[in-house]
Protein backbone atom coordinates (compact mmCIF):
# COMPACT_ATOMS: atom_id res chain seq x y z
CA UNK A 1 0.00 0.00 0.00
CA UNK A 2 2.89 2.53 1.64
CA UNK A 3 4.49 1.15 -2.48
CA UNK A 4 0.96 2.25 -4.41
CA UNK A 5 1.24 6.10 -2.56
CA UNK A 6 4.42 6.83 -3.90
CA UNK A 7 3.12 6.83 -7.50
CA UNK A 8 2.04 10.26 -9.06
CA UNK A 9 -1.33 9.07 -10.03
CA UNK A 10 -2.45 7.86 -6.23
CA UNK A 11 -0.64 11.03 -4.77
CA UNK A 12 -3.14 13.00 -7.13
CA UNK A 13 -6.39 11.29 -6.99
CA UNK A 14 -5.92 11.46 -2.76
CA UNK A 15 -4.79 14.90 -3.22
CA UNK A 16 -7.90 15.98 -5.89
CA UNK A 17 -10.34 13.53 -3.48
CA UNK A 18 -9.26 15.58 -0.38
CA UNK A 19 -9.99 18.87 -1.93
CA UNK A 20 -13.43 18.13 -3.73
CA UNK A 21 -14.42 16.29 0.10
CA UNK A 22 -13.66 19.71 1.62
CA UNK A 23 -15.23 22.25 -0.80
CA UNK A 24 -18.51 19.71 -0.93
CA UNK A 25 -18.59 19.54 3.09
CA UNK A 26 -17.69 23.39 3.28
CA UNK A 27 -20.15 23.91 0.74
CA UNK A 28 -22.68 21.87 1.96
CA UNK A 29 -22.80 23.55 5.65
CA UNK A 30 -22.94 26.66 3.68
CA UNK A 31 -25.98 25.21 2.28
CA UNK A 32 -27.46 23.61 5.09
CA UNK A 33 -26.74 26.79 7.33
CA UNK A 34 -28.53 29.31 4.84
CA UNK A 35 -31.36 26.84 4.62
CA UNK A 36 -32.38 26.68 7.90
CA UNK A 37 -32.10 30.70 8.37
CA UNK A 38 -33.86 30.85 5.58
CA UNK A 39 -37.15 28.71 7.06
CA UNK A 40 -36.52 30.30 10.13
CA UNK A 41 -36.94 33.19 8.55
CA UNK A 42 -39.98 32.79 7.34
CA UNK A 43 -41.22 30.74 11.03
CA UNK A 44 -40.30 34.48 12.51
CA UNK A 45 -42.48 36.21 10.24
CA UNK A 46 -45.27 34.25 10.47
CA UNK A 47 -45.41 34.08 14.16
CA UNK A 48 -44.63 38.06 14.45
CA UNK A 49 -47.81 38.46 12.50
CA UNK A 50 -50.22 36.12 14.61
CA UNK A 51 -48.33 37.55 17.47
CA UNK A 52 -49.14 40.97 16.58
CA UNK A 53 -52.60 40.22 15.78
CA UNK A 54 -53.30 39.24 19.02
CA UNK A 55 -51.86 42.25 20.10
CA UNK A 56 -53.53 44.67 17.81
CA UNK A 57 -56.96 42.96 19.32
CA UNK A 58 -56.34 43.42 22.54
CA UNK A 59 -54.76 46.99 22.75
CA UNK A 60 -58.54 47.46 20.83
CA UNK A 61 -60.34 46.25 23.58
CA UNK A 62 -61.06 42.82 22.80
CA UNK A 63 -61.82 40.91 26.14
CA UNK A 64 -59.34 37.40 26.71
CA UNK A 65 -62.26 35.26 25.73
CA UNK A 66 -63.40 37.45 22.60
CA UNK A 67 -59.67 36.63 21.24
CA UNK A 68 -59.88 35.27 17.80
CA UNK A 69 -56.61 32.59 18.42
CA UNK A 70 -55.41 30.18 15.50
CA UNK A 71 -55.82 26.58 15.95
CA UNK A 72 -52.36 25.19 17.99
CA UNK A 73 -51.38 23.28 16.14
CA UNK A 74 -50.30 25.34 13.49
CA UNK A 75 -49.80 28.58 15.71
CA UNK A 76 -49.97 28.00 19.76
CA UNK A 77 -50.72 31.46 21.18
CA UNK A 78 -50.36 32.42 25.48
CA UNK A 79 -50.93 35.65 26.44
CA UNK A 80 -49.26 36.28 29.59
CA UNK A 81 -49.37 39.23 31.81
CA UNK A 82 -46.76 40.80 34.21
CA UNK A 83 -47.00 37.74 36.82
CA UNK A 84 -46.07 34.97 33.66
CA UNK A 85 -49.79 33.49 34.76
CA UNK A 86 -51.05 33.04 31.28
CA UNK A 87 -55.00 34.98 30.83
CA UNK A 88 -55.64 33.49 27.89
CA UNK A 89 -54.08 30.48 24.89
CA UNK A 90 -55.14 29.21 21.97
CA UNK A 91 -57.30 26.30 21.12
CA UNK A 92 -55.67 23.15 22.66
CA UNK A 93 -52.80 24.91 23.67
CA UNK A 94 -51.95 22.86 26.98
CA UNK A 95 -48.14 24.32 27.68
CA UNK A 96 -45.63 26.75 26.15
CA UNK A 97 -41.94 26.85 27.40
CA UNK A 98 -39.61 29.74 25.45
CA UNK A 99 -35.98 30.13 25.59
CA UNK A 100 -34.90 33.67 24.16
CA UNK A 101 -32.06 33.41 21.81
CA UNK A 102 -31.20 37.19 20.51
CA UNK A 103 -32.34 38.39 23.74
CA UNK A 104 -32.67 37.75 27.84
CA UNK A 105 -35.93 39.53 26.77
CA UNK A 106 -37.88 36.00 27.19
CA UNK A 107 -37.41 33.73 29.86
CA UNK A 108 -38.43 30.07 29.95
CA UNK A 109 -42.33 30.35 30.48
CA UNK A 110 -44.47 27.37 31.39
CA UNK A 111 -48.27 27.12 31.99
CA UNK A 112 -48.35 28.12 36.26
CA UNK A 113 -48.29 31.15 38.84
CA UNK A 114 -45.18 31.17 39.06
CA UNK A 115 -42.40 33.80 37.74
CA UNK A 116 -41.68 37.75 38.04
CA UNK A 117 -40.10 39.64 35.13
CA UNK A 118 -37.31 41.51 35.14
CA UNK A 119 -36.82 44.76 35.56
CA UNK A 120 -35.65 46.01 32.55
CA UNK A 121 -38.83 44.49 30.83
CA UNK A 122 -41.25 46.32 33.17
CA UNK A 123 -39.24 49.42 32.57
CA UNK A 124 -40.00 49.12 29.08
CA UNK A 125 -43.72 47.77 29.49
CA UNK A 126 -44.27 51.17 31.81
CA UNK A 127 -43.47 53.10 29.06
CA UNK A 128 -45.97 51.89 26.57
CA UNK A 129 -49.39 53.60 26.97
CA UNK A 130 -52.85 52.33 27.20
CA UNK A 131 -53.79 50.51 23.87
CA UNK A 132 -50.05 50.55 22.66
CA UNK A 133 -48.08 47.76 20.86
CA UNK A 134 -44.59 47.31 21.27
CA UNK A 135 -42.03 48.72 17.91
CA UNK A 136 -39.88 45.09 18.83
CA UNK A 137 -40.33 42.23 18.54
CA UNK A 138 -38.82 39.36 20.76
CA UNK A 139 -37.78 36.27 19.01
CA UNK A 140 -36.60 32.85 20.99
CA UNK A 141 -37.42 28.96 20.03
CA UNK A 142 -39.02 26.07 22.57
CA UNK A 143 -41.97 23.47 22.63
CA UNK A 144 -45.70 23.76 23.22
CA UNK A 145 -48.19 20.65 24.08
CA UNK A 146 -50.83 21.14 21.94
CA UNK A 147 -53.13 18.33 22.55
CA UNK A 148 -50.85 16.39 24.93
CA UNK A 149 -48.03 16.40 22.20
CA UNK A 150 -44.62 18.58 22.04
CA UNK A 151 -43.34 19.81 19.25
CA UNK A 152 -40.63 22.31 18.16
CA UNK A 153 -41.44 26.02 17.68
CA UNK A 154 -40.45 29.04 16.56
CA UNK A 155 -42.03 31.98 19.05
CA UNK A 156 -42.46 35.77 18.75
CA UNK A 157 -43.09 37.61 21.80
CA UNK A 158 -45.03 41.19 20.90
CA UNK A 159 -45.85 43.70 24.82
CA UNK A 160 -49.33 45.04 24.10
CA UNK A 161 -51.34 47.10 27.02
CA UNK A 162 -54.77 47.21 26.97
CA UNK A 163 -57.29 50.08 26.87
CA UNK A 164 -57.61 49.42 30.53
CA UNK A 165 -53.86 49.77 30.51
CA UNK A 166 -53.42 46.30 32.14
CA UNK A 167 -49.41 45.19 30.55
CA UNK A 168 -49.66 41.40 28.79
CA UNK A 169 -46.83 40.28 26.38
CA UNK A 170 -48.41 37.53 23.38
CA UNK A 171 -46.43 34.91 22.53
CA UNK A 172 -46.69 33.11 19.23
CA UNK A 173 -45.14 30.44 17.78
CA UNK A 174 -44.71 28.92 14.32
CA UNK A 175 -43.74 25.09 13.87
CA UNK A 176 -40.05 24.17 13.19
CA UNK A 177 -41.42 20.95 11.54
CA UNK A 178 -40.45 22.28 8.07
CA UNK A 179 -37.04 23.68 8.64
CA UNK A 180 -36.43 20.39 10.69
CA UNK A 181 -37.93 18.75 8.01
CA UNK A 182 -36.00 20.35 5.10
CA UNK A 183 -32.43 20.32 6.83
CA UNK A 184 -32.74 16.53 7.70
CA UNK A 185 -33.67 15.80 3.88
CA UNK A 186 -30.85 18.30 2.69
CA UNK A 187 -28.52 16.41 5.31
CA UNK A 188 -28.96 12.83 3.97
CA UNK A 189 -29.08 13.61 0.60
CA UNK A 190 -25.60 14.90 0.90
CA UNK A 191 -24.68 12.00 3.14
CA UNK A 192 -25.46 10.12 0.42
CA UNK A 193 -24.50 11.83 -2.07
CA UNK A 194 -21.08 13.17 -1.04
CA UNK A 195 -19.21 9.81 -0.77
CA UNK A 196 -20.45 8.87 -4.54
CA UNK A 197 -19.28 11.84 -5.50
CA UNK A 198 -16.11 11.25 -3.91
CA UNK A 199 -15.69 8.16 -5.64
CA UNK A 200 -16.83 9.49 -8.84
CA UNK A 201 -13.82 12.57 -8.11
CA UNK A 202 -10.97 10.28 -7.29
CA UNK A 203 -11.94 7.82 -10.44
CA UNK A 204 -12.10 10.21 -12.38
CA UNK A 205 -8.61 11.87 -11.46
CA UNK A 206 -7.16 8.72 -11.53
CA UNK A 207 -7.73 7.58 -14.92
CA UNK A 208 -7.61 11.19 -16.37
CA UNK A 209 -4.19 11.26 -14.08
CA UNK A 210 -3.04 7.90 -15.64
CA UNK A 211 -3.52 8.81 -19.38
CA UNK A 212 -1.82 12.16 -18.54
CA UNK A 213 1.15 10.18 -17.16
CA UNK A 214 1.57 7.41 -19.77
CA UNK A 215 3.71 9.49 -21.80
CA UNK A 216 5.70 9.93 -18.85
CA UNK A 217 6.44 5.95 -18.23
CA UNK A 218 6.86 5.67 -22.46
CA UNK A 219 9.54 8.31 -21.94
CA UNK A 220 11.33 5.74 -18.72
CA UNK A 221 10.62 2.82 -20.47
CA UNK A 222 12.90 4.12 -23.35
CA UNK A 223 15.75 5.86 -21.24
CA UNK A 224 16.17 2.58 -19.26
CA UNK A 225 16.38 0.87 -23.19
CA UNK A 226 18.93 3.53 -23.89
CA UNK A 227 20.71 3.28 -20.63
CA UNK A 228 21.35 -0.77 -20.77
CA UNK A 229 21.58 -0.85 -24.40
CA UNK A 230 24.16 2.06 -24.32
CA UNK A 231 22.88 3.68 -27.69
CA UNK A 232 22.65 7.46 -28.22
CA UNK A 233 21.41 7.38 -31.09
CA UNK A 234 18.17 6.34 -29.59
CA UNK A 235 15.30 9.01 -28.53
CA UNK A 236 12.24 9.01 -26.64
CA UNK A 237 8.55 8.93 -28.02
CA UNK A 238 7.00 12.66 -28.22
CA UNK A 239 3.73 12.47 -27.70
CA UNK A 240 1.65 14.64 -30.29
CA UNK A 241 0.34 17.48 -27.22
CA UNK A 242 1.88 20.92 -26.70
CA UNK A 243 2.01 20.25 -22.64
CA UNK A 244 4.51 19.80 -19.99
CA UNK A 245 5.00 16.80 -20.73
CA UNK A 246 5.78 17.11 -24.45
CA UNK A 247 8.15 19.77 -23.68
CA UNK A 248 9.90 17.06 -21.40
CA UNK A 249 10.43 14.51 -24.26
CA UNK A 250 11.57 17.23 -26.40
CA UNK A 251 13.99 18.43 -23.83
CA UNK A 252 14.94 14.98 -23.13
CA UNK A 253 15.46 14.39 -27.26
CA UNK A 254 18.23 17.48 -27.06
CA UNK A 255 19.90 16.38 -24.18
CA UNK A 256 19.91 12.85 -25.52
CA UNK A 257 21.29 15.08 -28.79
CA UNK A 258 23.80 16.97 -27.70
CA UNK A 259 25.07 13.85 -25.39
CA UNK A 260 25.49 11.56 -28.13
CA UNK A 261 27.86 14.53 -30.27
CA UNK A 262 29.74 15.19 -27.04
CA UNK A 263 30.24 11.27 -26.51
CA UNK A 264 31.41 11.44 -30.54
CA UNK A 265 33.38 14.22 -30.31
CA UNK A 266 35.27 12.45 -27.45
CA UNK A 267 35.80 9.28 -29.43
CA UNK A 268 37.05 11.54 -32.50
CA UNK A 269 39.15 13.57 -29.71
CA UNK A 270 40.59 9.98 -28.26
CA UNK A 271 41.06 8.32 -32.24
CA UNK A 272 42.77 11.69 -33.31
CA UNK A 273 44.78 12.35 -29.99
CA UNK A 274 46.45 8.39 -30.54
CA UNK A 275 46.92 9.50 -34.37
CA UNK A 276 48.95 12.22 -33.59
CA UNK A 277 50.79 11.21 -30.66
CA UNK A 278 51.44 8.03 -32.41
CA UNK A 279 53.83 9.79 -34.86
CA UNK A 280 56.24 11.73 -32.63
CA UNK A 281 56.49 8.91 -29.93
CA UNK A 282 57.16 6.37 -33.46
CA UNK A 283 60.17 8.93 -34.68
CA UNK A 284 61.62 9.76 -31.10
CA UNK A 285 61.71 5.66 -30.96
CA UNK A 286 63.31 5.09 -33.84
CA UNK A 287 65.62 7.89 -33.12
CA UNK A 288 66.44 6.21 -30.38
CA UNK A 289 67.02 3.13 -31.59
CA UNK A 290 69.36 3.91 -33.96
CA UNK A 291 71.37 5.60 -31.67
CA UNK A 292 71.49 3.11 -29.61
CA UNK A 293 73.13 0.87 -32.04
CA UNK A 294 75.08 3.22 -34.07
CA UNK A 295 75.76 6.59 -31.87
CA UNK A 296 77.23 8.36 -34.66
CA UNK A 297 74.09 8.73 -36.31
CA UNK A 298 72.44 9.59 -33.67
CA UNK A 299 69.50 12.89 -34.70
CA UNK A 300 70.10 15.14 -31.17
CA UNK A 301 68.74 18.05 -32.80
CA UNK A 302 65.74 15.94 -33.90
CA UNK A 303 64.99 13.95 -30.88
CA UNK A 304 65.11 17.70 -29.16
CA UNK A 305 62.03 18.70 -31.68
CA UNK A 306 60.07 15.26 -31.86
CA UNK A 307 59.90 15.79 -27.38
CA UNK A 308 59.43 19.76 -27.84
CA UNK A 309 56.88 18.73 -30.02
CA UNK A 310 55.38 15.63 -27.81
CA UNK A 311 55.39 18.05 -25.17
CA UNK A 312 53.53 21.09 -26.74
CA UNK A 313 50.59 18.20 -27.53
CA UNK A 314 50.18 16.46 -24.40
CA UNK A 315 49.84 20.12 -23.17
CA UNK A 316 47.21 21.24 -25.60
CA UNK A 317 45.30 17.60 -24.62
CA UNK A 318 45.33 17.90 -21.00
CA UNK A 319 44.28 21.72 -21.49
CA UNK A 320 40.88 20.54 -23.88
CA UNK A 321 40.72 18.14 -21.34
CA UNK A 322 40.17 20.35 -18.49
CA UNK A 323 38.01 22.59 -20.57
CA UNK A 324 35.82 19.75 -21.75
CA UNK A 325 35.49 19.19 -17.96
CA UNK A 326 34.01 22.39 -17.09
CA UNK A 327 37.22 24.25 -15.79
CA UNK A 328 36.29 27.42 -14.61
CA UNK A 329 38.25 30.50 -15.31
CA UNK A 330 39.95 32.10 -12.58
CA UNK A 331 38.31 35.75 -11.87
CA UNK A 332 40.82 38.50 -12.49
CA UNK A 333 40.75 41.93 -13.99
CA UNK A 334 43.76 43.06 -16.12
CA UNK A 335 44.92 45.24 -19.11
CA UNK A 336 44.44 43.20 -22.04
CA UNK A 337 46.62 45.42 -24.31
CA UNK A 338 49.46 45.14 -21.42
CA UNK A 339 48.89 41.51 -21.57
CA UNK A 340 49.25 41.88 -25.55
CA UNK A 341 52.52 43.95 -25.52
CA UNK A 342 54.08 40.93 -23.07
CA UNK A 343 53.43 38.16 -25.47
CA UNK A 344 54.61 40.15 -28.31
CA UNK A 345 57.85 41.06 -26.69
CA UNK A 346 58.58 37.29 -26.34
CA UNK A 347 58.85 36.72 -30.14
CA UNK A 348 61.14 39.74 -30.86
CA UNK A 349 63.51 37.23 -31.83
CA UNK A 350 61.69 35.08 -33.91
CA UNK A 351 62.30 36.65 -37.34
CA UNK A 352 58.57 37.93 -37.52
CA UNK A 353 58.10 41.04 -37.04
CA UNK A 354 54.88 41.29 -34.91
CA UNK A 355 53.32 45.15 -34.52
CA UNK A 356 51.56 46.11 -31.77
CA UNK A 357 48.83 48.59 -31.65
CA UNK A 358 46.69 48.61 -28.34
CA UNK A 359 44.42 50.68 -26.02
CA UNK A 360 44.03 50.25 -22.32
CA UNK A 361 40.95 47.76 -22.10
CA UNK A 362 40.32 45.86 -18.88
CA UNK A 363 38.61 42.22 -18.84
CA UNK A 364 38.38 39.48 -16.78
CA UNK A 365 39.01 35.62 -16.33
CA UNK A 366 42.29 33.97 -16.14
CA UNK A 367 45.21 35.68 -17.66
CA UNK A 368 46.82 32.45 -18.18
CA UNK A 369 44.26 31.10 -20.21
CA UNK A 370 44.05 34.29 -22.47
CA UNK A 371 47.79 34.30 -22.79
CA UNK A 372 47.61 30.89 -24.29
CA UNK A 373 44.97 32.41 -26.40
CA UNK A 374 47.14 34.84 -27.88
CA UNK A 375 50.04 32.63 -27.88
CA UNK A 376 48.54 30.18 -30.26
CA UNK A 377 46.76 32.83 -32.40
CA UNK A 378 50.06 34.52 -32.48
CA UNK A 379 51.50 31.15 -33.28
CA UNK A 380 49.13 30.35 -36.83
CA UNK A 381 49.95 33.94 -37.66
CA UNK A 382 53.53 33.91 -37.73
CA UNK A 383 53.14 30.45 -39.10
CA UNK A 384 51.23 31.56 -42.33
CA UNK A 385 52.74 35.10 -42.75
CA UNK A 386 54.38 36.22 -45.40
CA UNK A 387 56.41 39.17 -43.84
CA UNK A 388 54.80 40.59 -40.62
CA UNK A 389 52.12 40.36 -38.11
CA UNK A 390 49.43 43.09 -36.81
CA UNK A 391 48.09 43.05 -33.52
CA UNK A 392 45.52 45.89 -32.71
CA UNK A 393 43.48 46.13 -29.41
CA UNK A 394 40.48 48.88 -29.07
CA UNK A 395 37.42 48.91 -27.25
CA UNK A 396 34.29 48.47 -29.24
CA UNK A 397 31.19 49.51 -26.65
CA UNK A 398 31.18 46.68 -23.74
CA UNK A 399 33.60 44.54 -25.55
CA UNK A 400 37.24 44.32 -25.51
CA UNK A 401 38.20 43.55 -29.03
CA UNK A 402 41.58 41.48 -30.16
CA UNK A 403 42.79 41.95 -34.05
CA UNK A 404 45.60 39.41 -35.20
CA UNK A 405 46.35 39.85 -38.39
CA UNK A 406 48.64 38.62 -41.06
CA UNK A 407 49.61 38.92 -44.80
CA UNK A 408 49.51 35.66 -45.86
CA UNK A 409 47.32 33.34 -48.26
CA UNK A 410 44.05 33.84 -45.75
CA UNK A 411 41.44 31.10 -44.77
CA UNK A 412 39.06 30.56 -47.62
CA UNK A 413 35.35 31.34 -47.09
CA UNK A 414 34.23 27.48 -46.81
CA UNK A 415 37.22 26.78 -44.42
CA UNK A 416 36.55 29.49 -41.29
CA UNK A 417 34.59 27.38 -39.67
CA UNK A 418 36.47 24.02 -39.75
CA UNK A 419 39.20 25.69 -38.89
CA UNK A 420 38.31 25.87 -35.20
CA UNK A 421 37.52 22.57 -35.18
CA UNK A 422 39.86 19.94 -32.96
CA UNK A 423 42.72 18.51 -35.26
CA UNK A 424 41.77 20.07 -38.04
CA UNK A 425 44.90 21.13 -40.73
CA UNK A 426 44.29 22.93 -44.21
CA UNK A 427 47.47 22.37 -45.17
CA UNK A 428 48.96 18.81 -43.72
CA UNK A 429 52.02 18.86 -45.10
CA UNK A 430 53.38 22.29 -43.45
CA UNK A 431 51.07 22.09 -40.54
CA UNK A 432 53.45 18.61 -39.41
CA UNK A 433 56.79 20.06 -40.41
CA UNK A 434 56.15 23.23 -38.24
CA UNK A 435 54.75 21.07 -35.68
CA UNK A 436 51.52 21.84 -35.36
CA UNK A 437 48.70 19.44 -34.40
CA UNK A 438 45.80 21.36 -35.15
CA UNK A 439 44.70 22.11 -31.56
CA UNK A 440 45.36 25.80 -31.50
CA UNK A 441 42.24 27.16 -32.75
CA UNK A 442 40.29 24.87 -31.06
CA UNK A 443 41.47 25.81 -27.59
CA UNK A 444 41.68 29.76 -28.38
CA UNK A 445 37.76 29.44 -29.20
CA UNK A 446 36.86 26.94 -26.31
CA UNK A 447 38.89 29.82 -23.89
CA UNK A 448 37.30 32.69 -25.55
CA UNK A 449 33.54 31.06 -25.01
CA UNK A 450 34.33 29.80 -21.58
CA UNK A 451 34.99 33.77 -20.93
CA UNK A 452 31.81 34.88 -22.52
CA UNK A 453 33.38 36.04 -25.76
CA UNK A 454 33.60 34.87 -29.75
CA UNK A 455 36.60 33.83 -31.64
CA UNK A 456 35.93 34.34 -35.98
CA UNK A 457 38.04 34.97 -38.57
CA UNK A 458 37.76 36.71 -41.74
CA UNK A 459 39.71 38.34 -44.58
CA UNK A 460 42.88 41.06 -43.44
CA UNK A 461 42.93 44.39 -45.15
CA UNK A 462 46.13 43.34 -46.75
CA UNK A 463 44.62 40.27 -48.08
CA UNK A 464 45.80 37.60 -45.36
CA UNK A 465 43.71 36.23 -42.51
CA UNK A 466 42.44 38.37 -39.78
CA UNK A 467 41.41 36.85 -36.09
CA UNK A 468 39.12 38.66 -34.39
CA UNK A 469 38.29 37.64 -30.42
CA UNK A 470 35.57 39.49 -29.09
CA UNK A 471 36.17 39.74 -24.70
CA UNK A 472 33.03 41.59 -22.18
CA UNK A 473 34.58 44.41 -20.92
CA UNK A 474 31.37 46.35 -19.32
CA UNK A 475 32.48 49.81 -18.66
CA UNK A 476 30.49 50.00 -15.34
CA UNK A 477 33.35 47.56 -13.94
CA UNK A 478 36.00 48.62 -12.20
Amino acid sequence: MRRRMRSVRARATLAATLVVAVALVAAGAAVLFALRASLIGQADTEADSVARNAASALSNGFAYNDLDLPDGDENPVEVLDRKGKAVASGEDVEGMSVVAKESQRLNSVANDDAGDTDEGVADEEDALEAGDIADETWYGEGTATVEGETDDYRFAGVDVVTKGGVPLTVYAGAPLSAEQGAVGTALTAMLIGLPLLLVTVSGVTYVVTRRALRPVEGIRAEMAAITASEDLSRRVPEPGTHDEIARLARTTNQTLAALEASVERQRAFVADASHELRSPIASLRTQLEVGAAHPELLDVEGAVEDTVRLQRLAADLLLLARLDAGERSADARFDLAALVRTEAGKRAGDGVDVSVDAEAVEVSGSRGQLARVLGNLLDNAQRHTRSSVAVRVRRVGDWAVLEVADDGEGVPAGERERVFERFVRLDEARARDDGGAGLGLAIARDVAVRHGGTLGVREAAGGGALFELRLPAPLGER
